[in-house]
């Protein structure tokens, strides 16, 4: 009777891709059977039980699949987290949510670029239907292992990022992304946590250190050699080394630590390489400066 099962060794990965109607679901299917993934596009979730017992079936060669689930199937998807919970007991099973994602800006221009109706605004605005959704789908975004913004990626690059992640060779290590920003320009979307450093002294008032950045050394110290910075850093970086092993633990593939000030150009900057610095030593570390070239009137 063993055989009517896969080995337990041969691990099997099932991934979910969903997230935000016109958030690049498409691409991100089609991407997934350039890797050779089985793939199944809008698979209502009270099939997946169903679907597990196929994927099991040793008579056939299945080993990876991706599965589109999105609001096309909202009458089911109360079901859906029901359904995750099964896949927590599938020992066998290595699973996976992605996550699209994009600003509300982007997602409108989409749906007029198309002149198609959002699926949850037949008829209304487009801007209407993807608040809805949002609030549909912001629990199921706090599950996913990975969210990827697609706000400023145009198809290729969507495709080539998920073929960087998913392809056979790359292995999957537990990384972060330390991304600083500014305020005045948004929260970066795809951020888990986020600090504000504000609440610091700020090196935009000192005339010659207000046209540099914090990548500069003058500016850095500044930054640095204050009492509240200090205890800050250590505080944080505290609490960020009791929790980087719990999001590991819970099956995230990298975590998004956004730092933000009020311009995005020097407190966020400076402290945010120092964390990427700091974390190296038991991480891989990215770090990224979203608006440091930014200047008001740009």
């Amino acid at each position: 009777m063993t055989d009517m099962k896969k080995a337990q060794t041969d691990e099997t990965r099932l991934v979910i891709i969903t997230g935000m109607s016109g958030a690049g679901k498409t691409v991100a299917v089609q991407s997934f059977e350039d890797l050779g993934y089985y793939c199944v596009d809008n698979l209502p979730p009270t099939l997946l039980p169903k679907f597990l017992e196929l994927m099991k079936d040793s008579t056939n060669n299945i080993t990876k699949v991706a599965l589109v689930m999105d609001l096309r199937g909202r009458e089911f998807f109360d079901s859906l987290f029901e359904a995750l919970d099964v896949l927590n007991d599938e020992d066998w099973l290595k699973e996976h949510i992605l996550f699209l994602d994009a600003k509300d800006t982007a997602l409108v221009s989409r749906y007029k670029e198309t002149r198609r109706s959002h699926p949850l605004a037949v008829g209304g605005l487009p801007l209407t239907g993807i608040s809805q959704e949002r609030e549909i789908l912001d629990e199921l975004r706090g599950r996913a292992q990975r969210i990827i913004d697609t706000t400023d990626l145009k198809p290729r690059e969507l495709r080539d990022k998920i073929l960087k992640i998913y392809s056979e060779d790359h292995e999957e290590i537990f990384s972060i992304n330390m991304v600083s920003f500014g305020f005045k320009y948004g929260l970066p979307i795809d951020a888990d946590l986020v600090f504000d450093v504000r609440f610091l002294p700020n090196p935009h008032y000192v005339g010659h250190l207000q046209p540099l950045t914090g990548l500069n050394q003058e500016v850095s110290s500044y930054v640095f050699k204050w009492s509240d910075t200090q205890k800050f850093i250590d505080k944080t970086l505290d609490l960020l080394k009791f929790m980087l092993p719990q999001y590991k633990k819970e099956g995230k593939s990298q975590l998004v630590i956004a730092i933000g000030c009020t311009g995005g150009q020097h407190r966020s900057v400076a402290i945010a390489e120092h964390f990427a610095k700091a974390l190296s030593e038991g991480y891989i570390t990215h770090v990224s400066h979203r608006d440091i070239d930014k200047r008001k009137g740009n």
